[in-house]
Parts: C-alpha cells; sequence; structure tokens
C-alpha cells in the first residue's frame, strides 16, 4: 500500500510538470507568433519601398536575439546557463528549456519595438548589432532587478514602501523599456530625410498598406493573452481575472483612440496595442472597470503624444514606439500602485512609491543603455543609410528586391 500511495505521488507530480510545461510551450508559441504582429504592423505602416525590410529584420532580430539570450543573457538574470548534458536538461519534462523559451520571447520584443521606430533610414547589419547587445545586456540586466530580485532593489523598496515593484507581464520590464531604447535610437538617427524641411513643413508619408497594418495589431492583439496570462508560468497560478482584465483594456485603448484619432484607421488600430501594453503590469490585480480606464488613458496617451512627438517635437518615430510602449509602458507600471489598490477594488499589495521607483529605474536603465549601445555603434560604423541608399529604400539598397516587382522577367 505505501508503494502505491508513493506511486501515485509521483504519477501527480509528473503529470502537475508535464501540465505546466505544455502550459508555458504553448504561451511561448503565442508570443512567438505575436512577432509576426510586429513585422506586419510595421510592414504596412512604412512606405513600400520598406516593406521587405520590415519583414527581415523581425525574423533576423529575432535569431539574433535567440542567440543572446541563450548565451548571455538569460544567464544575466537568472544565474542559469545551458552549459550541461542533454539529460540534465531534459528533467522535469524540459520544463526549464521551456521556461527559457518563454522569456526569450519577451526579451525578443525589444529589437522588434525598436526596428518600427528606427524603419526605412537604420543599416541593417549595425541594427543586428545592436540587438545582440541589447539583448545579451542592457534588457537582462533591468529583468534581473525586477523579476530575479538582483541587487538588493526589491527588497529595499518592500522595506521602504511596504511592497516590491510589481511587473506581472512587463509594461516596463519589456515595454518601457523597449520604448526608452526606442527613443534613444530614434535621437541618434535623425529623422527620415525629406520628413521635415526648414520652413516647418512635415511632408505626410502615409502607411502603405492599412490592411497589413490591420493584420499586424490583431496577430499582436491575440497573441497578448498569452503573453499576458501566460506569464502566470504555471497552471496552478492561471488567472481569469489576467484574461478579462487584458480585454478591457483593450477595449479601453481602442475606443478613446478612435475617438481622439477622429476615426483615423492607423489609430484606431493601435489603441488595443496601447491598452494592452499599460495593463501588462497590474492585470493580476485590478478590478476590470480599473483596467477598462487604464486603456482607455493609455490610447489617449498614444494618440496626443504621438501627434506631438511627430508634429510639434519632429521627432520621426515611424510607428510610435516611445509613446506606445515607452509612454503606455511606463503608465502602467504606475497604474498598477494606483489601481491595484483595495481601495479601488484590486487586490491590494502594492505600493504607488515602489512602482514610481521600479518605473522610474527601467526607464533610465532604458534610455541610457539606448544611448550607450546605439551612441558607440554610430561612432565606430555608423547607422544610417546614405542618402541614397534611403531614397532607393531599404528593399533594394539592402535585400535586392521590392516587396512586390512591377514586372515578370521575360525569359
Amino acid at each position: 500500500m505505501p508503494y502505491t500511495v508513493c506511486a501515485k505521488g509521483r504519477s501527480v507530480e509528473n503529470l502537475t510538470i508535464n501540465n505546466d510545461t505544455l502550459f508555458i510551450l504553448l504561451g511561448a508559441i503565442m508570443v512567438l507568433a505575436m512577432h509576426a504582429g510586429f513585422a506586419f504592423l510595421e510592414l504596412g505602416t512604412v512606405r513600400k519601398k520598406n516593406q521587405v525590410n520590415a519583414l527581415v529584420k523581425i525574423l533576423t532580430d529575432f535569431a539574433m536575439s535567440t542567440l543572446a539570450y541563450f548565451f548571455i543573457g538569460y544567464a544575466i538574470a537568472y544565474g542559469t546557463n545551458f552549459f550541461i548534458g542533454a539529460e540534465q536538461l531534459a528533467q522535469k519534462s524540459g520544463y526549464e528549456l521551456v521556461k527559457f523559451f518563454f522569456l526569450l520571447t519577451f526579451a525578443a520584443a525589444i529589437p522588434a519595438i525598436v526596428s518600427g521606430g528606427i524603419a526605412e533610414r537604420a543599416k541593417f547589419q549595425p541594427q543586428m548589432a545592436a540587438t545582440f547587445m541589447l539583448v545579451g545586456f542592457i534588457y537582462p540586466f533591468f529583468e534581473g532587478i525586477a523579476w530575479n530580485h538582483h541587487y538588493g532593489i526589491q527588497a529595499w523598496l518592500h522595506a521602504t514602501f511596504g511592497a516590491e515593484f510589481h511587473d506581472f507581464a512587463g509594461s516596463v520590464v519589456v515595454h518601457a523599456v523597449g520604448g526608452w531604447i526606442g527613443l534613444a535610437a530614434v535621437l541618434l538617427l535623425g529623422a527620415r530625410r525629406g520628413r521635415y524641411n526648414k520652413e516647418g513643413r512635415i511632408s505626410a508619408h502615409p502607411p502603405s498598406s492599412i490592411p497589413f497594418l490591420a493584420l499586424g495589431a490583431w496577430i499582436l492583439t491575440v497573441g497578448w493573452f498569452g503573453f499576458n496570462v501566460m506569464s502566470a508560468q504555471t497552471i496552478n497560478n492561471i488567472s481569469g481575472l489576467v484574461a478579462v482584465n487584458s480585454l478591457m483594456a483593450m477595449v479601453g485603448g481602442t475606443l478613446t483612440a478612435l475617438w481622439m484619432g477622429k476615426n483615423d484607421p492607423g489609430f484606431v488600430h493601435n489603441g488595443p496595442l496601447a491598452g494592452l501594453v499599460a495593463i501588462c503590469a497590474g492585470s493580476d490585480l485590478m478590478h476590470p472597470i480599473g483596467a477598462l480606464f487604464v486603456g482607455g488613458v493609455a490610447g489617449a496617451l498614444f494618440v496626443s503624444m504621438f501627434t506631438l512627438t511627430q508634429n510639434r517635437w519632429k521627432i520621426d518615430d515611424v510607428l510610435g514606439v516611445w509613446p506606445l510602449h515607452g509612454l503606455c509602458g511606463a503608465w502602467g507600471g504606475i497604474a498598477a500602485g494606483i489601481f491595484g489598490l483595495k481601495a479601488l477594488g484590486g487586490r491590494g499589495g502594492v505600493s504607488f512609491m515602489s512602482q514610481l521607483c521600479g518605473t522610474v529605474l527601467g526607464v533610465a536603465i532604458a534610455f541610457a543603455g539606448g544611448l550607450v549601445v546605439y551612441g558607440v555603434l554610430k561612432k565606430l560604423v555608423g547607422i544610417r543609410l546614405s542618402a541614397e541608399e534611403e531614397f532607393n529604400g531599404t528593399d533594394l539598397s539592402v535585400h535586392k528586391i521590392t516587396a512586390t516587382p512591377e514586372r515578370e522577367s521575360g525569359w
């Protein structure tokens, strides 16, 4: 009888491990699919002569991110490496490997975010080098602080303000970090040639394909439920609250972007993304009504700040990655410390000051890291295409082919 009980215990434990492995694997696959969303969102937004480059960048950046995170970044963030035998790696159904895969898809979102800001004029190979540095060193440095208690910062926040910095699915760790790195890169690159003239006039560069832009937004939106819900990382921790809060924030972002953007389809399809960026941090804490409000503010923030940066400040951030990810991500980190409080219907366990401090720290590390990485590359090899290459477009200049050849070969 004792043997039977023990065997049953082991079988239940094995089943739990297998379920957790499958759960987080499905999450990794859903977030991997989001990278197709990044690609098509950029493809639909840039001009036709840069569409191929948008597709190639996202795929090659993901490959470079995998190498950087596997060999360097994951060890910096979590103190774990994979330089052991495959037999050991396969223990517990390979859960630790699949967990790496899941967290890799988050890390690889950093260059995917940056890509949209620097589109149409950035050199291809230097951007791949930047990707390796960002995913190998800059991103995991703050990831380790926020999610693995490095350097005692979380302990200090808890001792000082009564709670640690809380970022359930990466409003700050992923999105704000990516957005503020993107701002540094955009500022160092400068505006696209012809975008602004000396008289202060702005040359409109409308999206090349609204259908592709919309497709990208939809792929991202659907994948986001893996991004947020599967951040639980185990079946036991799964929460329907995360799913519904993500839904409500998405809806809030969509409707405020529709209203403030005056029916512009570019704003409408970025609105749900703004809401989803903002809800990541506190999706496991807030009441759904609070999530609706947080998403609504994010949609309004994106539309207003995108317009301000492009038209008033003359910052040529092509996809608006700083307003969308940088600012809405920072808002989400701070909002978790407001709408996560029990007084506003949340589950509690958060501190506004801890959220503010953690968010500011993430922004500072990201912006400084972006300036260093892109500043060094700019000085050493250059990060911008020549005037002729930019005029011809990155598709022909870099890849020697266009997305839609005007005529077939006569062979």
